[in-house]
């Protein structure tokens, strides 16, 4: 039977999809079930992997039957997921010993706090090119071990795996018969070693965790194995792994060093690809491994703004001078300029490349002339600073200069935005058609393992919506951006 379609799974923090794809890349459709999340005490977020499990299947299901599609007609499933998520279960009955815990889950901080001294950070920084901090994956494992009666002795007999999301979405549809994960998950569990590719002993041993419960690192693009017949009622090839950010970064295509993408959401991820050699940072980004496709490993630089579309919510419910997100365009239209205010959204503190913890929000360069307008012009401004501050940061770190921003993301909707960020970058800022750019990396590394696409098709067949190109001279730019500058060190001022 002639293979029509590639499936995306897309298992996100909040919700699983499921995304067809065509052979002319276009989504057929599209399936989406939210899920529970559990707050047990302050600081810690759990999830059931059972309903993990089942609202991802029950996604793909529905969308296989509501669209008439034969089974067989698909080519292969790819899958991206929620990085660092940590589940463990036992190997003989698939059942999970613990929820999962979630990336954001903050339980561990004082384990790792303890585990603090320069030996082990400077080696963690060097072998995994990641910070020694309770949103990885190993102190996640470490608890569970140490927490759950006799899953330490169960680990060392052989008896429990773990897995982050894609890990335990696998083992489900090949009815057990694979305990795998990819390169770019592994990177990112404290665990795997991005110079010598492996997991690593001395990490292994400074978490306590046994090695018999890792899966088997594999490529990115790869044929894995299939799906048991009994789920989709075909043998369907799984044929490709990317964490979330890493399949974005595919997804937009960013497949040669120094393309970049900026997925505008709650924060702001942004990853650039460096290319074949892991690039370490002196601005506290982390070094992450984008995919591993033949062997080949292509390394990527990632740094986070904490507050992006969180700022824009505060407008929202905080101060309520928006009733949505998408009023922000129209009242920036109200406006020739921004009047000198500036808007330093630190709320939970600044990330790279400034790691100021303690710093605060902050509004400056108010007068009488000030209106609300300006106020959310500066808001929206904010991101795209916060933006340019990581990229530049990033160049500085890799001597690799930006060639073009690729964005995707709630926000990025928004023209004001994207114009403001290519006309402060000095560089075009590409808004693809499909803004589902994880789910479609999971279906390109998929789609390519199993010859459905080359990546000739995949870069000639690309779809851009709209190419935003910088409109401001150069001595208007760096005078806005010395405005913002000056206001972060405003919010920086504490005692």
């Amino acid at each position: 039977m002639q293979k029509k379609y590639i499936l995306a799974l897309d298992q996100g923090t909040s919700s699983s999809r499921a995304v067809l794809f065509n052979k002319d890349q276009k989504i057929i459709g599209v399936e989406q079930q939210e899920f529970k999340q559990f707050y047990p005490k302050t600081g810690r977020v759990e999830q059931n992997p059972h309903e993990i499990w089942e609202s991802q299947f029950l996604t793909a299901k529905t969308l296989i039957t509501k669209l008439k599609i034969n089974p067989e007609e698909i080519a292969g499933i790819g899958i991206t997921n929620q990085r660092e998520t940590t589940i463990v279960w036992d190997r003989k009955t698939g059942e999970p010993i613990y929820n999962a815990i979630v990336w954001q889950d903050k339980r561990t901080k004082a384990f790792c706090s303890e585990l603090k001294n320069g030996i082990n950070e400077t080696y963690i920084k060097e072998q995994t090119g990641l910070l020694l901090d309770a949103y990885f994956s190993a102190t996640k494992i470490n608890w569970i071990l140490n927490n759950v009666d006799g899953a330490k002795e169960n680990a060392k007999k052989g008896n429990l795996l773990f897995g982050t999301v894609d890990t335990w979405l696998i083992w489900k549809l090949s009815g057990g018969k694979l305990h795998i994960t990819d390169y770019s998950n592994a990177s990112r569990t404290l665990l795997f070693n991005i110079n010598t590719l492996k997991w690593d002993k001395n990490l292994l041993d400074l978490f306590n965790i046994p090695k018999n419960i890792l899966p088997q690192v594999k490529n990115s693009c790869e044929q894995y194995g299939f799906t048991t017949k009994e789920l989709f009622g075909a043998e369907i090839p799984i044929a490709g792994i990317a964490g979330d950010q890493q399949a974005a970064l595919f997804g937009q295509q960013c497949f040669s060093p120094g393309e970049a993408k900026n997925t505008y959401g709650t924060g702001c991820f942004m990853l650039m690809n460096t290319g074949k050699n892991p690039v370490k940072s002196k601005s506290g980004l982390l070094t992450t491994i984008a995919w591993g496709i033949e062997n080949k490993i292509t390394y990527a630089l990632e740094g986070s703004v904490f507050m992006a579309g969180a700022a824009v919510k505060w407008l929202r419910d905080g101060i309520k001078i928006i009733a949505n997100a998408s009023d922000t365009e129209q009242s920036v239209k109200q406006t020739e300029n921004n009047e000198g205010v500036y808007f330093v959204p630190a709320f939970a503190g600044l990330g790279a490349p400034y790691w100021d913890a303690e710093a605060k929000g902050i509004i400056t360069g108010l007068t009488q002339g000030v209106t609300e307008h300006h106020i959310i012009r500066a808001t929206l401004e904010s991101l795209a600073y916060q933006t340019k501050d990581i990229l530049d940061a990033m160049a500085e770190d890799s001597g690799i200069d930006l060639k073009e921003l690729n964005v995707d993301g709630g926000a990025s909707v928004n023209d004001f935005l994207m114009q403001f960020q290519a006309n402060i970058l000095d560089i075009k800022v590409v808004r693809p058609e499909v803004v589902e750019t994880t789910a479609a990396g999971a279906a390109f590394l998929a789609g390519l393992a199993v010859g459905f696409w080359s990546e000739k098709e995949l870069i000639s067949e690309r779809k851009v919506d709209k190419i935003f190109i910088p409109k401001i001279s150069e001595k208007e730019r760096n005078n806005l951006y010395k405005g913002w500058q000056t206001a972060v060190k405003q919010a920086m001022l504490h005692e």
